[in-house]
């Protein structure tokens, strides 16, 4: 709206300065005797009609130029609204119109300087004079339209820069949506493992005493309460939108031996070998490390109660960050928690992240036979 009537007033600025120029123009005409008093008026009338060709020159550029071309022929009244249609066409178009507009108005300049010379300027002086004016007009006109087509440009730049931080943000919020995912399925599939455990002891074996009843109890409580405190904390944290800012430091080596505990204390027994505790492991890696520990002890506890655990963490030959956590297959299998399989495959993706690789599966070893084993082995830290 306001650059709308911005520029009707630099119109109206222009014909009232192209009637200007036209009311000078034929009075020094008339005054050297180039036109007579019988021209004066109709030639006049001719410029200023041809001035009023300047409120349509952004809408119909090429039109309006061509419309007053032939005013030319008999009067130069027109001149400034001529040089402000050829500035307004070169801004807006490009090409072979500009070309014959410029041609045309060469011919006609030419032609009106022929047939009506002027007494104070030799003809060569006045074909010089209108090309000079003509020429200042284009340059003008491209100046202008590559500055425009220039910030144009960067305006389409800064716009699809922010369209290409925007998708940018929305991705890592995206990421960081899915590590959350993972986050809750590894902390609560473990919790809700033992809080299982539990209840199926207390379900066949009615043979318990009132102190192994009490004490199963307590287990599952405290691992439900757990359970509950990590969905609200998740959940809460995604309902505001700042993924990642209010969760709590995730776990690394230095929780291991609390991760131990409550297995043992859940009645799983783990023979823990750990020939790494000195090392200084990334905290990346730790993180990862700790993920596989309780995914494997999560599987277990689903997939095979009663049965020991082996856990092995060491440096390999290879020089790498070996962890296995393995258990013999059960006598008959057992009916578990439910499950997506989603935990191994967050874990491969983890181990990837870090350069390293993963395998899972049952296969036969030579100390306790036949078992399920879940290996990693992590770049070691220089």
């Amino acid at each position: 709206m306001i650059a709308g009537i911005r520029y009707r007033a630099v119109d109206v600025a222009a014909i009232l300065t192209s009637w200007f120029f036209s009311l000078v123009l034929i009075g020094e005409a008339e005054s050297t005797g180039r036109i007579s008093e019988q021209e004066t008026f109709p030639l006049l009338l001719i410029g200023w009609v041809s001035a009023l060709a300047i409120w349509w020159r952004r809408s119909h550029p090429v039109a309006m130029a061509l419309l007053i071309a032939p005013a030319g022929l008999v009067t130069d009244a027109g001149a400034f609204a001529g040089m402000v249609l050829l500035y307004t066409l070169v801004t807006l178009r490009r090409g072979r119109v500009i070309v014959l507009v410029v041609a045309i108005g060469v011919v006609t300049g030419l032609s009106y300087a022929y047939r009506r010379p002027d007494p104070t300027l030799p003809f060569l002086g006045e074909v010089v004079l209108s090309g000079a004016l003509l020429a200042v007009t284009v340059a003008v006109g491209v100046a202008v339209r590559s500055r425009r087509e220039l910030v144009a440009s960067l305006r389409e730049r800064a716009t699809r820069a922010e369209e290409e931080a925007r998708l940018r943000a929305d991705r890592l919020r995206s990421l960081e949506r899915e590590r959350i995912a993972r986050e809750m399925h590894d902390a609560l599939a473990h919790r809700i493992s033992m809080v299982s455990l539990h209840a199926g002891a207390l379900q066949i074996r009615p043979d318990l005493t009132p102190e192994e009843v009490a004490k199963a109890a307590a287990t599952i409580r405290d691992s439900a309460h757990q359970a509950l405190e990590d969905l609200r904390e998740i959940l809460g944290v995604l309902r505001a939108g700042t993924a990642g800012d209010g969760l709590r430091p995730q776990p690394d080596l230095r929780g291991l031996g609390d991760l131990l505990k409550e297995a043992q204390d859940a009645g799983v027994r783990v023979d823990a070998l750990n020939r790494i505790e000195d090392a200084t492991i990334a905290p990346s890696a730790a993180r990862c490390v700790y993920r596989l520990v309780q995914e494997g002890l999560t599987n277990a506890t689903k997939h095979a109660p009663g049965v020991p655990v082996r856990l092995l963490l060491e440096k390999s030959p290879q020089g790498e960050l070996h962890v296995e956590v393995s258990n013999p297959l059960p006598g008959t299998p057992a009916p578990g928690v439910p499950g997506a399989g989603a935990g191994l495959v967050g874990l491969a993706e983890r181990v990837e992240l870090l350069g390293g690789r993963l395998r899972s599966g049952v296969r036969a070893d030579p100390r306790t036979g036949l078992g399920f084993h879940l290996e990693a082995w992590l770049p070691w830290p220089n």
